[in-house]
């Protein structure tokens, strides 16, 4: 039987670097149909696609928000699509996100506060929880609690905040 872990992105990038590329997943990796190509951990395309269009319908419709990312997103298909490789990329190592997500919500700086952030995590939270095995749910949340902790972090430095608490100039 041939190794199913040949062929895939970890196995190219360690012959081409000669180093194990994400060796510690390997166990966890499982080869699906084409068009769900990784699944790791339980989370699959498939099932990020499920949470993606979960979540975001429902950051659409939240009072707090929702008017900031409506006011944001003028074409929902392609930002989901968008979502979609952005999770793919971050949980399956697919690559496929080609974006830069810091300059992306500076733009919006002005409408982005901490409750925001916290609302984000809590509806991120209760739809990876309906939606995925309870470690691959814990993983996500965990991977998003440190995106937005970035995210929050650098447009804070882009209002002129100090979030460190360090005294640059006197």
């Amino acid at each position: 039987m041939a190794d199913p872990w040949n062929g895939s992105p970890g196995w190219a990038e360690t012959q081409r670097s000669g180093r194990p590329c994400n060796s510690t997943l390997r166990p966890y990796i499982l080869l699906m149909s084409n068009e769900d190509s990784l699944a790791v951990g339980g989370i699959a395309e498939a099932r990020l696609r499920q949470l993606v269009d979960l979540f975001y319908g429902r950051v659409r419709g939240d009072p707090l928000i929702g008017p900031v990312f409506n006011g944001a997103i003028h074409d929902w298909p392609e930002h989901l699509e968008k979502l979609q490789a952005f999770w793919s990329s971050v949980m399956l190592t697919s690559g496929r996100y080609k974006g830069r997500p810091l300059p992306a919500h500076i733009k919006h700086k002005g409408a982005i506060s901490p409750a925001a952030f916290e609302r984000w995590l809590a509806l991120w939270r209760q739809a990876t929880e309906e939606v995925l095995p309870p470690s691959a749910a814990a993983a996500m949340q965990e991977k998003a609690a440190r995106i937005a902790e970035s995210l929050s972090i650098g447009i804070g430095i882009a209002r002129g905040d100090d979030p460190f608490g360090i005294t640059l100039h006197s």
